[in-house]
C-alpha cells in the first residue's frame, strides 16, 4: 500500500496485548507491523483476540531463545518499536540495541514513579481510574466491563504516541500510562474534582438525576431524558409518541426549549420516567430503534453481537469483511478519500524466523536534544461541540498545536448550555467539563449562518489551517459551504476528519445520538454490568472518550503523510464503528462459535480470584470515608497459593484455577473476610509485595490525591477568566525529548478573536466592528 497514510513506517511490537492493540491500530493506517513473541504465544490464549489484533501483521514466533535473537536483529531495521515492559508476557530490549528508534513503552502506571512496579491488569488500571468506581450499583462492587477497557483505550493513545515521534523528526522514548490514558474516559472528573468536590458514584442505570438505560419485551435501549438544544426534537419526539400509544403523556407536555433536569423536581422526572418506561416496556429493541432512525429520536438499542451483525448501517458501509478464515472481520475504524483505503486484507503471517524481512536503516534520526513539542506548528480549526471532537484536538494542543475552535453564541456548545442552572453564577462561561476538554485552545465566535462568517473561515483554511477537524451531523458542513470538496479547492494539501456517531455514509448517517447511543449501538453497555440487572455501560458514555484517541491517530496519520508527501486527505470516522473494531474479539467469538459474550461482574474465566472486595472504612480528619474497595486478581495458581497462605486457606482442592472457578462464591467470599477489616493500601501494598495484583479502587478524590499521578505531574494549574482556578489533565503520553502541557484554560466564547482577526488574518478595527455589527461576529 504505497499509497496509504503510514506506507514507508515499520513497526515492531514485542509486547502483550495492548502493545499488539496498538501495532494493529497503526497497521490499519498503512505501517508495516511486524510481532516477536515467544512460542508459545500467549496472545493465542483466545484464540479470537489474537485474530483480531494480528490481522495484517508478520508476526513471528521463533521457540527457546530465537524470540530475543529475532527482535534484537530487527530492532535497528524499525521505525518504532512498541513494548509492554512491566509484563511479563513482553520481550524487553536494550534501548541502546535500536539507537535511532522511536520506542514506545506502555505501562500500567508509568515507568517510573512509587507505584511504577506494580502489577496491574485490566482490572487493576481500571481500578486506579476513578471509572471503575463509578460504573456499576451502588449496593454491590465497582465494575470494569467484562473486555478489556483500558486495553481498548491505550491503543489509540500509543499509536499517537508513535505517529508524534515520528512527526517530530527526533529520537523519542514515549512513556505511555494506561491508567492516565483511562482518566480522560471519566471526562476529566479527577481535575474538576477541585472546582465540584464529586468523589463519584454508582448510578446503575441512571446518567445523573434521569434513567439512561430501559427495558423493552426483549432486551433494553439507551435514552435520556434531558433538555438543552440538542435534545428538544427528541423530547418532543417522545411526548408524541407516548400520547399515540394512548399512554398518559401528560407529566412530557413541556416547554422543551426552556425545560432542564438540572430544575426539575425529582417527582417531575419520576412521573416522566413512568411515562415513557412504560412505552418501552410494550415494545421491543428492534422496533425501538426502526422508530429512532425514522423519527430521529436519540434512541438506541443496546446491542449484542447479534443486532451488531445485522446492522443495515454497518453493511453500507461495509465495516465487515473477509480477512483469513474470519468471514465478518471489524476492518478499520477509520475510512479514507485520498489515500489507500486502511484496514487489513489478510490474517497474521506467521512465521518461525525473521529471514525474510529485509534489512533497512531505521528512518529516525538521532538528533540533538529539543523542548518544541512533537505537533509544534500544527495548525487545526476545529468545529462542533460535545466530548469526543474536543477530546481529539486536545491531544494535538497538549503536544504543541495551535487549535482555534470555531463556536457561536448563539447556538453554543451544549456541554456550556447543560452547566446553565441555579447553581452556576457564570452561565455559559460555567461548564466545567467544556472547559476541561477545551484547555489549552483557543476560540472564534463566528455565525455561520452569515456569509461573511463563511468567508472569514476559507481565509483561515487557504491561508493559515493545516487541518479542519468537525464532528457536526453529516449534512452542517456542507450546509455550510465548509465541506471537504469546498476546501481543497482554497486547499488542495488539505487534512480534514470527520467524526460523527455513525460516519458520513448510510442509512442512519443523520441519525442523532451522543456518547449514550454509541455505547449502546457498539455493544459496550452489553459486556457492562451484572447478569440479573441492566447492561450499564462504563461511565463515562465510553465511545465519548474511546474514539477520540482513534480520531486523533487517523489525524496525526494524515498530518505525517501530508508533511512527508504534500498530500491532503479526508478521514471519516463513526464513533459506534471505532467502539465495535475495539470489542472484535467478542465479535469474533460470535461470527465463529455463535458465542455472545456476556455481563458477568468482574469475574474472569481465567483468574480467579478476579473482582473488586470491601475493605474498612478510611478516615480522613473528622471525615469516615466509606464504599471502599480494593481489586484483586491472581493471574495463576501460584499467586492463588501464596493469596491462600495469607489470607488463612488451607484448601489443596482450591490449588487449580478450574477448581476455583466451580467454588467461585466461595473463593470470593474467602477473600472478602480478609479485606474487611483492612483498609484499601494495606492490602494493595500487602499483595503487591506478594506478586499478586490488588489495587485499590480510587473514587476522583483518591486519583487526585494518588503518589503516582503526582509524580507524572498530571495536573496543570490554570486560572480560568471566570472560575478561577482549575487542574487540567494531561493525557498519558510523555515524550524523553519533547514537552508537553497546555498553556491555558479552556478559552470562553470569542475570547481570541482579535487575536484570529487581526493576528491571523490582518484585519483592521473597522473590519471586525463591521463583522460584528452584521451578526457574523458573534
Amino acid at each position: 500500500m504505497t499509497d496509504a497514510l503510514l506506507a514507508g513506517t515499520r513497526v515492531l511490537v514485542l509486547g502483550s496485548e495492548p502493545a499488539v492493540r496498538a501495532g494493529r491500530v497503526l497497521c490499519d493506517l498503512g505501517a508495516e507491523v511486524i510481532r516477536v513473541a515467544p512460542s508459545p504465544d500467549l496472545l493465542a490464549r483466545r484464540q479470537s483476540s489474537f485474530l483480531a489484533w494480528t490481522a495484517g501483521m508478520t508476526a513471528l514466533t521463533p521457540g527457546g531463545d530465537g524470540a530475543i535473537t529475532t527482535a534484537h536483529a530487527l530492532a535497528p531495521t524499525a521505525d518504532v518499536i512498541i513494548d509492554t515492559p512491566r509484563d511479563r508476557d513482553s520481550l524487553v530490549l536494550d534501548e541502546q540495541c535500536a539507537p535511532k528508534t522511536n520506542w514506545i513503552h506502555i505501562t500500567p502506571f508509568g515507568m517510573d514513579g512509587p507505584r511504577s512496579s506494580w502489577i496491574g491488569s485490566d482490572l487493576g488500571v481500571m481500578a486506579s481510574s476513578g471509572n471503575m468506581y463509578s460504573t456499576g450499583y451502588q449496593d454491590r462492587s465497582p465494575l470494569r466491563a467484562v473486555e478489556p477497557t483500558s486495553s481498548a483505550h491505550v491503543a489509540g493513545e500509543a499509536a499517537l504516541a508513535a505517529i508524534g515521534a515520528l512527526f517530530s523528526k527526533r529520537r523519542q522514548i514515549a512513556d505511555v500510562s494506561m491508567q492516565e490514558c483511562v482518566f480522560v474516559a471519566s471526562m476529566a472528573a479527577a481535575g474538576r474534582y477541585l472546582r465540584e468536590g464529586n468523589r463519584g458514584r454508582r448510578g446503575g442505570a441512571n446518567i445523573g438525576r434521569t434513567r439512561e438505560i430501559w427495558p423493552t419485551i426483549d432486551g433494553f435501549v439507551s435514552f435520556g431524558i434531558r433538555g438543552g438544544t440538542a435534545r428538544q426534537a427528541s423530547m418532543r419526539m417522545i411526548t408524541e409518541l407516548v400520547d399515540n400509544a394512548g399512554i398518559d403523556a401528560s407529566a412530557l407536555r413541556q416547554d422543551w426549549t426552556s425545560w432542564s433536569q438540572n430544575t426539575a423536581s425529582d417527582q417531575e422526572l419520576r412521573a416522566m420516567e413512568d411515562a415513557v418506561g412504560a412505552y418501552f416496556a410494550t415494545r421491543s429493541m428492534e422496533e425501538l430503534y426502526d422508530t429512532a432512525c425514522r423519527t430521529n429520536l436519540m434512541l438506541a438499542p443496546a446491542n449484542s453481537p447479534r443486532e451488531i451483525y445485522a446492522s443495515a448501517q454497518l453493511a453500507a458501509r461495509e465495516f465487515f469483511g473477509r480477512v483469513g478464515e474470519v468471514e465478518r472481520f471489524p476492518r478499520s475504524f477509520v475510512v479514507a478519500r485520498g489515500t489507500t483505503s486502511p484496514g487489513p486484507r489478510r490474517a497474521a503471517a506467521i512465521l518461525e524466523q525473521a529471514a525474510f524481512v529485509e534489512p533497512r536503516v531505521g528512518q529516525a534520526p538521532s538528533l540533538p536534544q529539543s523542548s518544541t513539542p512533537v505537533f509544534s506548528g500544527v495548525r487545526i480549526l476545529e468545529f462542533g461541540s460535545g466530548a469526543a471532537g474536543p477530546i481529539a484536538t486536545r491531544y494535538f494542543a497538549e503536544h504543541g498545536a495551535t487549535v482555534i475552535r470555531i463556536e457561536s453564541r448563539t447556538r453554543p456548545d451544549f456541554l456550556r448550555s447543560m452547566a446553565v442552572g441555579p447553581t452556576n453564577p457564570h452561565g455559559l462561561e460555567g461548564s466545567d467539563m467544556y472547559d476541561a476538554l477545551n484547555c489549552g485552545k483557543r476560540n472564534l465566535s463566528l455565525n455561520l449562518k452569515h456569509p461573511e462568517a463563511v468567508a472569514i473561515v476559507r481565509r483561515l483554511v487557504s491561508e493559515w489551517a493545516d487541518a479542519v477537524a468537525e464532528n457536526y451531523a453529516p449534512r452542517a458542513m456542507k450546509g455550510f459551504g465548509l465541506d471537504y470538496d469546498t476546501l481543497t479547492k482554497l486547499r488542495p494539501d488539505l487534512v480534514m476528519i470527520s467524526a460523527c456517531l455513525n460516519g458520513q455514509t448510510g442509512p442512519h448517517k443523520e441519525y442523532p445520538g451522543f456518547g449514550g447511543q454509541g455505547s449502546a449501538l457498539a455493544g459496550w453497555n452489553w459486556v457492562t454490568g451484572w447478569p440479573d440487572r441492566e447492561p450499564v455501560g462504563p461511565f463515562g458514555t465510553i465511545t465519548d472518550s474511546l474514539a477520540p484517541r482513534y480520531v486523533a491517530s487517523a489525524l496525526a496519520a494524515g498530518l505525517l503523510r501530508r508533511a512527508t508527501t504534500g498530500m491532503g486527505c479526508y478521514l471519516d470516522v463513526s464513533q459506534v464503528e471505532t467502539g465495535a473494531w475495539a470489542l472484535a474479539p467478542w465479535l469474533i467469538d460470535y461470527d465463529r462459535e455463535g458465542i455472545i459474550g456476556m455481563r458477568n461482574g468482574n469475574r474472569s474465566a481465567t483468574a480467579v480470584p478476579h473482582g473488586a472486595f470491601l475493605c474498612a472504612d478510611e478516615h480522613q480528619g473528622t471525615q469516615t470515608i466509606s464504599d471502599r474497595w480494593v481489586a484483586i486478581a491472581c493471574a495463576d495458581d501460584e499467586q492463588w497459593k501464596s493469596l491462600a497462605v495469607l489470607i488463612g486457606v488451607n484448601d489443596r482442592s482450591l490449588d487449580t484455577v478450574a477448581a476455583r472457578a466451580e467454588r467461585v462464591d466461595e473463593v470470593e467470599d474467602l477473600v472478602g473476610a480478609f479485606t474487611r477489616n483492612r483498609t484499601r493500601l494495606e492490602v494493595a501494598t500487602t499483595l503487591q509485595n506478594l506478586g499478586i495484583e490488588a489495587v485499590p479502587v480510587a473514587d476522583f478524590a483518591d486519583v487526585h490525591d494518588d503518589p503516582q499521578v503526582a509524580h507524572r505531574m498530571h495536573f496543570i494549574e490554570h486560572d480560568h477568566p471566570f472560575m478561577g482556578r482549575g487542574l487540567y489533565e494531561r493525557n498519558g503520553i510523555r515524550y524523553s525529548d519533547a514537552p508537553s502541557g497546555y498553556t491555558r484554560a479552556g478559552p470562553t466564547i470569542g475570547q481570541d478573536n482579535e487575536w484570529v482577526l487581526q493576528g491571523l488574518l490582518g484585519l483592521g478595527v473597522n473590519d471586525i466592528a463591521g463583522l460584528r455589527s452584521s451578526g457574523a461576529l458573534e
